[in-house]
């Protein structure tokens, strides 16, 4: 047995959002790794029971139905923890734009609560959903961690004033938190329904309905798209390191590749061998041109090594939703 999984096997985790895309993912390694405890605290309004209610009988699981706006329940469900992944948020550009008071509340009151909650409780690690979004108009391609633009989106800006909160915690109460700037994260369980959906699952569910799918703008612009499992990977190695310099840092978490969302669909439709045509309509405020990251920090002090390449990632995704077809159309 490794260190990490004996470590893994010997403490207890929160994980909020945890019946969310991400969260799921996150949640089914850790109990497959044998996870001492693995709590779950989500408000189930964009994650689903369905993703998380296989581990409903399980020894280690524990699910708390609550919201990170109230500060009580955080303190509850940071009660007796020793790690958090907090991937609990609000996410969606478009969704920023329409509602950003919502999306405020949620991504920075709510994760203000997290910290204290963390800090009161004496977790031994805070680790937390950061953004790509941060890197905003900046035009350097790769993106390196201490490069940024400003922001152009509320979203953006919710992720950004994550970070800010998180390094003043580190300093001045002295937690430890390490951020993962998440690049176009995609995979099973990703909801496909809804306004906000992500462009893969949308895809998906259109190739396999004989849909023809919307592409925003011209389709040329280009996306870091990272299989959910190089994201589980960063969570736990960014959860156990004990290398002092990876603390209070944040990490691009990538492949280091980029794709044109045109490419993509093309490589769905060759993977399905249907020969259906996208819709273009305009391009959505908001979102940047082109994105691709650096990983090179997160190599060096987290050990993070992507396993899945886009190609592989989409072909397992693709397969994943063609057998889990009643996700295409339920959303509860």
């Amino acid at each position: 047995m490794d260190k990490n999984t004996q470590h893994i096997q010997e403490s207890a985790f929160l994980v909020t959002g945890g019946a969310g895309f991400i969260g799921s993912n996150l949640v089914e390694a850790l109990l497959n790794k044998g996870a001492a405890k693995v709590r779950v605290l989500d408000n189930l309004s964009t994650g689903f029971y369905k993703n998380i209610e296989q581990f409903s009988n399980h020894p280690s699981f524990e699910f708390i139905d609550g919201d990170i706006r109230d500060i009580d329940t955080c303190k509850k469900a940071c009660h007796r923890i020793d790690y958090v992944s907090h991937q609990a948020a609000l996410g969606s550009v478009p969704r920023s734009l329409h509602d950003p008071i919502t999306t405020n509340e949620v991504n920075i009151s709510g994760f203000l609560n997290m910290l204290v909650a963390a800090r009161d409780e004496k977790v031994k690690q805070f680790v937390y959903a950061a953004s790509s979004s941060t890197y905003g108009d900046s035009k350097q391609l790769p993106k390196i961690e201490s490069v940024i633009g400003n922001p152009l989106s509320p979203y953006a800006v919710t992720k950004y004033v994550n970070e800010l909160y998180a390094t003043v915690f580190a300093q001045s109460f002295g937690i430890r938190t390490i951020g993962l700037r998440y690049f176009n994260v995609f995979g099973p369980k990703q909801d496909p329904n809804g306004a906000y959906a992500a462009v893969i699952p949308l895809f998906i569910q259109a190739l396999l309905t004989n849909q023809s799918p919307y592409i925003n703008g011209d389709g040329l612009q280009t996306r870091d798209f990272t299989y959910v499992d190089n994201a589980v990977q960063a969570n736990l190695k960014a959860m156990l390191t004990d290398n002092p310099n990876a603390i209070n840092q944040v990490y691009n978490v990538a492949v280091g590749d980029r794709t044109s969302v045109k490419q993509m669909f093309d490589i769905l439709c060759s993977i399905e061998q249907k020969q259906i045509k996208a819709i273009h309509r305009d391009a959505r405020a908001g979102d940047i041109r082109d994105s691709l990251a650096d990983i090179s920090k997160a190599k060096e002090l987290l050990d993070y090594m992507p396993t899945v390449r886009f190609a592989e990632g989409l072909t397992l995704t693709y397969a994943w939703f063609k057998n889990n077809q009643s996700f295409i159309n339920a959303t509860v």
